[in-house]
């Protein structure tokens, strides 16, 4: 007896978190379907036009506009960003430098360098 293998696949909003990608502005068939492995992979290898396009000027999803800020995704919401932004949008949050983010980069730093030491100070014992 000879078992058959079924390709893993994912939900459409898996494959877009995984491609760093805002779902609702990826094209409907990509919505609609599920994604195999394989086509995620060949997505990753050689994005077509419209996954370029998304990844270029957006709309981003938050992990990708907190990545570009500089700040943490909690911090997104406390400063009141909630939806998704484009990257002109987020061009101009960057020049305008309103005080929530300043705020918001100082607390990143901080967080991340306290983990950085915890992460030395476990490997150290």
């Amino acid at each position: 007896m000879t078992s058959h293998k079924t390709p893993q696949t994912m939900k459409p909003a898996t494959a877009a978190k995984k491609l760093g990608v805002y779902l609702e502005a990826t094209p409907a068939e990509f919505q609609e379907g599920v994604v195999s492995r394989d086509e995620l992979n060949a997505l990753q290898a050689e994005p077509p036009e419209w996954l370029r396009e998304l990844r270029r000027n957006g709309p981003h999803p938050r992990p990708v506009i907190a990545a570009k800020l500089g700040i943490s995704i909690s911090g997104l919401a406390r400063g009141g960003i909630t939806e998704a932004l484009t990257t002109e949008q987020i061009e101009e949050i960057k020049t305008a430098a309103p005080d929530w983010l300043k705020r918001e980069r100082e607390t990143h730093a901080e967080v991340r360098k306290e983990e950085a030491r915890v992460k030395a100070a476990r490997s150290e014992s």
